[in-house]
């Protein structure tokens, strides 16, 4: 085997900024949702001509982003992905955040550019993602459909069909979601629905773990909800605040997504918590409503 070639540092300057508002990965898929209707925009820096360099990208339907996983300093040989079993897999054979050099690479709409800012559709980046570069996509060169997908063509066979599971809410879960959804215009619950409909097992990369004999529990970025499994349906018994009371009151923990959202919950729910198992909440009548959700 040949002596390695020593290298030389490189140092990588942003061009720009993603403008998602996606604060917590929860609220990104693991691909952008075609299907679904999203504007973000990509913040070009200014004083740097990228006005000029922008020039004939606005004919192009969709471009490539070279970018940062700036939330993720570390990097493993092994990964546990979220999709599918619980088996892990080689880090270069997924696209796992935890690389070496955490450089990522998605494709998106392009709607429109003005001046230096550039409006995309769908997209599976964070609020404040750094940018270094933005390329066009050819079809001609960069589509390749009849390619074999390695492990995960058999994991997107199971798929194809409709979800597994049944998912269905308590009153007391529903009156969480919409409360959160009403007050705070927080809602997460169609991005749990679907993790939820495909497979509620125990998972470290979908972040389910077991609460207790017949509880579990699934982490949606700064919330929380609490489910049982019987055979095939999922009943979600209540929502929760993700960060303990002594964090969200703590003023120098800074970052905490949906802070002042989690105190007011955590203070008009208080009553509900440790009973998530009631089956009525301030007049709301028992008998769980069901939600059969299909893939996009």
């Amino acid at each position: 085997m040949s002596e390695p070639i020593p290298a030389p540092s490189l140092t990588l300057h942003p061009i720009g900024y993603v403008r998602s508002g996606k604060q917590v990965k929860f609220q990104t898929l693991h691909q952008p949702a075609e299907s679904t209707e999203e504007r973000n925009l990509i913040e070009l820096l200014p004083d740097q001509d990228y006005e000029h360099a922008l020039r004939d990208l606005a004919g192009f339907s969709r471009i490539w982003l070279v970018w940062w996983f700036h939330k993720n300093p570390n990097w493993r040989p092994l990964v546990l992905p979220p999709r599918g079993p619980a088996q892990r897999r080689g880090l270069f054979a997924t696209r796992s955040p935890h690389r070496p050099n955490p450089i990522g690479l998605t494709p998106v709409k392009l709607l429109g550019v003005e001046k230096r800012v550039l409006i995309i559709g769908p997209c599976d980046l964070m609020e404040g993602t750094p940018v270094f570069d933005i390329k066009p996509y050819i079809p001609a060169y960069d589509s390749f459909p009849d390619s074999a997908a390695g492990w995960t063509d058999e994991v997107d066979d199971g798929f194809d069909g409709p979800p597994s599971f049944t998912v269905r809410l308590t009153p007391l879960a529903l009156a969480h979601a919409d409360w959160l959804r009403t007050n705070w215009k927080v809602d997460f619950t169609a991005r749990l629905l679907e993790l939820l409909s495909r497979d509620p097992t125990v998972h470290r990369g979908r972040r389910i773990r077991r609460r207790n004999e017949s509880q579990f529990v699934i982490g949606c970025g700064a919330w929380r909800a609490v489910f049982r499994v019987e055979t095939e349906v999922v009943e979600i018994d209540s929502l929760e605040a993700a960060y303990p009371l002594r964090f969200l009151g703590d003023a120098e923990r800074e970052g905490i997504p949906d802070r002042n959202a989690q105190l007011a919950f955590i203070a008009r729910w208080k009553q509900e918590k440790g009973v998530t198992d009631s089956p009525t909440v301030r007049g709301v009548k028992p008998g769980p409503t069901t939600r059969r959700v299909r893939p996009q």
